[in-house]
């Protein structure tokens, strides 16, 4: 497994922001995959779903991030991580 290269970010309430709206939603995902993806509580899964999210808005970096993360991830988390991704679109 390789080293990670992400720093650890805490951004407080994030995820309960509104999202109808956002000016810069590609950057609030890809905060939150930046979040997700980093830390003793690392989630990949949730990680990349939100870094599919950003990068569906554009965000070119949340693209590379994901890849990364996929490189770590087995087939089966990286279609998890897909469908949430599109149940959230689905209820936003």
């Amino acid at each position: 497994q390789r080293d990670r290269v992400m720093a650890r970010f805490d951004f407080p309430g994030l995820e309960t922001a509104p999202m109808a709206g956002a000016e810069r939603s590609d950057e609030l995902f890809f905060q939150l995959g930046l979040r997700h993806s980093a830390g003793d509580e690392a989630n990949l899964i949730e990680a990349h779903k939100w870094f599919t999210l950003a990068a569906s808005r554009g965000h070119r970096e949340a693209a590379v991030r994901r890849g990364e993360l996929a490189a770590e991830m087995s087939a089966i988390q990286i279609a998890e991580a897909q469908r949430a991704a599109r149940a959230f679109l689905a209820m936003h």
